[in-house]
């Protein structure tokens, strides 16, 4: 499998190291994307075209496109592709975002976010 080529990605936060993220989650993210890819579940080409796909559509929505959301498109193009490919259930992967939700509420700034486990 090649690496992908994030020169690909429309508006990505980066520096000159590379990828620049502004919470955890972010990082999280992304790194959730590049491991499906590695495991062939999409092509880099289909994941670039379906985030930008993302953005468009929550720029038609007037949604200004500044950068500051850029990690939302990505998370939302990931939950849509891993619903579609069926990797993950819906139902699990809602059971799972409200976990999370609950648990990020509930965890102190600062501090790293705690799951239970899945089920």
């Amino acid at each position: 499998m090649t690496t992908p080529d994030l020169e690909a990605l429309p508006a990505i936060p980066k520096d000159a190291q590379g990828p620049v993220f502004r919470a955890p989650w972010e990082a999280q993210a992304f790194g959730m994307a590049l491991a499906l890819h590695a495991r062939g579940c999409f092509t880099w080409k289909e994941w670039a075209a379906r985030l930008a796909e993302e953005i468009a559509t929550a720029t038609a929505r007037g949604e200004v496109d500044d950068g500051s959301r850029y990690y939302d498109y990505w998370l939302a193009t990931l939950e849509k592709l891993v619903a579609e490919k069926r990797l993950v259930l819906t139902d699990e992967l809602l059971t799972r975002k409200d976990e999370w939700d609950r648990a990020a509420r509930a965890t102190p700034h600062g501090q790293p976010i705690v799951l239970p486990p899945s089920r």
